[in-house]
């Protein structure tokens, strides 16, 4: 069975990034952890758990903003299908 992480990307200074990675390098600023932690987690979610289920996770137990944590679980979405 391969492995499920899902590797974060890696961003250039100066590159414009499209869609749910352009929020990443805001959220390792406001979060203070590598996008990678957060991959991580939302990874050892989703099988059991729905999209909003996971975003709904996030704000509660990391106090993290809904476009954050939405950007993470549907990146991570968009890489396990």
């Amino acid at each position: 069975m391969p492995d499920p992480r899902v590797v974060a990307p890696v961003i250039a200074p100066g590159e414009k990034i499209k869609g749910p990675a352009s929020y990443f390098p805001s959220i390792e600023k406001n979060y203070g952890r590598p996008i990678q932690h957060w991959l991580d987690l939302v990874v050892d979610r989703l099988p059991g758990q729905r999209h909003m289920e996971v975003v709904e996770w996030l704000k509660a137990e990391h106090a993290m903003g809904h476009g954050h944590a939405n950007a993470i679980v549907a990146f991570v979405k968009a890489k396990l299908e």
